[in-house]
């Protein structure tokens, strides 16, 4: 499957290899029907699951899907079978911003384009509640039109990840671009802390080089602890005394993206431009409800409401190898039927009502994603009923849920292993933990 000109899950046509790292790949990809270029990351979950990197693949797809931002590095989709993950992300053509600084440093006009993206995509991960926390030249891509692209959000945090001082506390980063204070292990201000890396790389792509550098890296974490630095005599006036102000030791004094952006050389010929191109959102994943806006659908395309999006953590947990359920979820709750399906949700849903048809159960309550089943006999343990719930992953990826809400576990178990789950067949894309049905 990750051959070049192989076709993946039907959709995509996987190309050349991009890039490697420990646990995964990096395919060029090409989606069937759009034509639309796009880069596939293809992540091995046994490498994963060996080196103890669940919490950190689920917090990157989950941050991946929750940043929407012209300057944000898309996730379009993912896809997962028994050994791989597959992230479908925005192709960024122009490859690491850090390559382009191989040359030397960029002109001043292009440098203040940069910056401004960068600060502007910051700001929007920031009032999501994420912290990259890796801020550098090698995790900012660009893309064909020379726009900026923040990725890599392997290291990031999120709001919920502060202790109750308010802080976080994992040292991580880039030596040579981590802020004092997370050298220091006192905790930290997950934004300052990306703030300060946003001033480093405002000083790299004006000098060239960095402004904190020594062999000894204890020598330059004394040198990053006192914000020793001098700046080439290049560098105009008024970003000297910018980056005085980002650059500054302290994070309770050091400048907040809000008076960044009305600083006079960062507002110098600011235009919708420097903010990167529209987001297509009709390929954009939404898995977080609580957080994200839905992606709007045509009537004509979905009869009924917009089901409830699905959390990432689930969808990288729908099979087998990667199956954490039983961390979260009662043992009553792990026998549930679950399965993926490429059918619509009214087909899904219409689908269901046949089957409770056939059972002899009466449809009692439907609305948006949901749908309750429930026999007409009294039970040793009730009335039977069953409760069916559909979660999207993307318009045309849906997960759906079937667990038993009232009645005799027995004669539910029996329900479906002889009826249900055969009758449902033809609208099964994949069972939980089995793969996909590609005939």
């Amino acid at each position: 499957m990750e051959k070049k000109g192989n076709v993946l899950m039907q959709k995509y046509d996987l190309g050349r290899l991009l890039g490697q790292g420990n646990f995964a790949k990096v395919y060029y990809g090409r989606n069937l029907e759009t034509g639309r270029s796009v880069a596939i990351k293809v992540i091995d979950k046994e490498k994963v699951l060996k080196a103890g990197l669940i919490e950190q693949t689920k917090r990157e797809i989950s941050v991946m899907a929750l940043v929407e931002h012209p300057n944000v590095l898309q996730l379009y989709e993912v896809m997962a079978t028994k050994s791989k993950i597959y992230l479908v992300v925005e192709h960024a053509k122009g490859g690491e911003l850090f390559q382009k600084l191989t040359k030397g440093k960029l002109k001043e006009k292009l440098a203040r384009k940069y910056f401004q993206q960068l600060i502007s995509a910051v700001e929007c991960c920031h009032s999501r509640g994420v912290y990259h926390r890796d801020l550098k030249p090698e995790n900012v891509l660009l893309d064909d039109n020379g726009n900026l692209k923040v990725s890599d959000f392997g290291l990031s945090a999120l709001a919920e990840s502060k202790r109750q001082d308010g802080l976080l506390h994992t040292t991580c980063g880039t030596p040579a671009y981590v802020a004092p204070e997370v050298i220091n292990r006192k905790g930290y201000d997950g934004a300052k802390a990306d703030i300060w890396s946003c001033g480093v790389i405002l000083f790299v792509l004006l000098a060239g080089y960095l402004p904190f550098q020594d062999s000894n890296l204890m020598e330059m974490y004394g040198k990053i602890r006192k914000a020793e630095f001098k700046c080439p005599n290049w560098f105009p006036s008024e970003v000297r005394k910018l980056l005085s102000r980002i650059l500054d030791p302290n994070p309770h004094t050091r400048i907040s993206i809000a008076k960044i952006k009305e600083n006079s050389w960062f507002k110098k010929r600011l235009d919708s431009r420097n903010a990167g191109t529209k987001l297509e959102e009709k390929e954009k994943i939404n898995v977080d409800a609580n957080t994200l806006d839905s992606i709007s659908l045509s009537e004509s395309k979905l009869e009924l409401p917009k089901p409830t999006n699905l959390n990432a953590f689930d969808i990288i947990s729908l099979s087998s190898g990667f199956d954490l359920s039983g961390l979260f979820v009662s043992k009553d709750q792990k026998e549930d039927l679950q399965f993926i399906s490429v059918k619509s949700a009214s087909s899904i849903m219409s689908k269901l009502e046949e089957v409770g048809r056939n059972l002899k159960l009466e449809v009692m309550k439907k609305e948006a994603g949901f749908m309750r089943l429930e026999g007409s006999g009294e039970g040793s343990y009730g009335t039977l009923s069953i409760d069916a719930e559909i979660f999207e992953i993307t318009p045309s990826f849906h997960l759906v849920e079937l667990k038993k809400s009232n009645g005799d576990k027995v004669e539910y178990q029996k329900m479906l292993t002889q009826v249900i789950r055969p009758a449902l067949e033809e609208i099964v894309w994949a069972w939980q933990g089995e793969q996909p049905n590609n005939s």
